[in-house]
């Protein structure tokens, strides 16, 4: 799983780092700019020291165009061609992922078996989008080019707006909703409309299953390296997307607990 970070790591940093621990088979490589040693760093917790002009030297070097990185949020258009840019950072392994830090993960392995790894190429963790936060392409050259399949790719690349395209072009709620990519002729061509097109001619095998936990819907429990919701479903991670912004204040549990959970407003210890 790889990830680009910039500037200093966040307040929920410590609980991102402290799951990652709980997921000894997978590798995190954290591309940064930040020297700052990592309180209980695992040893599958991997820091890449790059500036972001190494980062757009490299990009443009193997795209073979100048790509635009004026702003850190501009990578996330470039998390689906990760294994291309980073190639040799990836070389040993049979699968790469995109991810961000602002998630904590349950049990990976639960969810990424083997056997499903063994079918399919391109593995999103959401039903109807392809997650930024979490998405494995196997490690082949079909899949790393698979970018380039989009005909937008190369002004995405060149222009400094985000597109949001490792996901979808901002259509969240409309594929929530029930609509096809496909509906949508006249928006670019994201990474969900690629990996839809490449898997309905059969390039690919595509596996879309809700398989996380987002939003603030409380009663969420971190037990021993696995998420609950309601002591009853289990999530291969907790997005922080919302709540990294309800609890900027909060200060992190040290030590962290074995046990401890989200409310929609905070990281406690004991359940309320």
């Amino acid at each position: 799983m790889l990830t680009c970070w910039y500037g200093e790591y966040p307040w929920y940093f410590p609980y991102f780092i402290h799951s990652c621990a709980y997921n000894p088979s997978v590798d995190f490589i954290i591309i940064t700019n930040n020297l700052n040693p990592i309180a209980d760093k695992p040893e599958n917790v991997k820091i890449v020291y790059k500036t972001p002009d190494d980062i757009r030297n490299l990009a443009s070097e193997k795209l073979g165009f100048s790509v635009n990185l004026e702003y850190p949020y501009k990578l996330c258009d470039f998390k689906p061609a990760y294994g291309f840019i980073f190639s040799n950072l990836l070389k040993d392994y049979a699968f790469w992922g995109h991810g961000d830090i602002d998630m904590v993960y349950g049990n990976i392995r639960e969810f990424m078996t083997e056997e499903l790894l063994l079918e399919y190429d391109v593995v999103s963790s959401r039903h109807d989008f392809i997650t930024g936060t979490f998405c494995l392409y196997r490690n082949i050259e079909l899949t790393n080019t698979l970018f380039m399949q989009s005909i937008d790719y190369k002004m995405v690349f060149s222009r400094p707006e985000h597109f949001c395209f490792d996901e979808c072009n901002f259509l969240f709620y409309e594929l929530q909703n029930g609509a096809s990519i496909f509906d949508f002729p006249d928006r670019i061509q994201s990474m969900t409309w690629v990996v839809k097109q490449a898997a309905k001619e059969g390039k690919i095998k595509a596996f879309f299953d809700f398989i996380i936990v987002e939003g603030l819907p409380g009663d969420v429990k971190w037990d021993n390296g696995v998420i609950l919701y309601k002591d009853e479903f289990e999530g291969m991670y907790y997005n922080l997307i919302r709540l990294k912004n309800v609890c900027k204040d909060h200060v992190p549990l040290n030590p962290i607990p074995n046990i401890f959970y989200f409310t929609p407003n905070d990281i406690v210890k004991d359940k309320i």
